[in-house]
């Protein structure tokens, strides 16, 4: 994890959970001059989340974001549920999702490739067990860039 990253989280963080939400995560696209943060909230209401929700998270964090000024230059603030899509970011959450199809992304190419799909088997220390075809990969977490829970309709 990035120190931009873990500055971020620190900050935002506790005020996604003091309004009564899971800060399930967020995402930091450096786009020049069309950077984006998308933060993640999750909630175990039946109700889901919202876009009052989303607003009311958007506009304490932006708050926060704009007392500490933890980006330089222009950026977006996003906020939003993860959905049926949702992205995965700790281990706990991969945890949550085994037997799940899921999507990998990695940093540096494994085994001579960079995108894995399959069925996410386990966890093994800091390793991600996943399914692809009939062949296993452990692929270790600090090497996923992006990953997503495949939704099965």
């Amino acid at each position: 994890m990035s120190a931009k990253y873990t500055i971020l989280e620190e900050l935002i963080r506790p005020v996604v959970e003091g309004l009564g939400f899971e800060f399930w995560g967020m995402e930091y696209l450096s786009l020049g001059k069309d950077s984006v943060l998308r933060i993640y909230i999750e909630t175990d209401d039946e109700k889901g989340i919202d876009v009052e929700d989303c607003a009311r998270v958007s506009r304490q964090v932006s708050s926060i974001l704009d007392v500490e000024d933890p980006i330089t230059g222009e950026y977006n603030l996003e906020v939003s549920s993860p959905g049926l899509d949702r992205p995965l970011f700790s281990l706990a959450q991969y945890q949550a999702y085994i037997g799940s199809i899921v999507s990998l992304r990695l940093r540096v190419p494994f085994d001579g490739r960079r995108k894995f799909k399959g069925q996410l088997m386990g966890i093994e220390s800091e390793d991600i067990v996943i399914r692809v075809d009939q062949e296993e990969y452990l692929l270790p977490i600090d090497l996923i860039d992006k990953a997503n829970v495949v939704p099965q309709f």
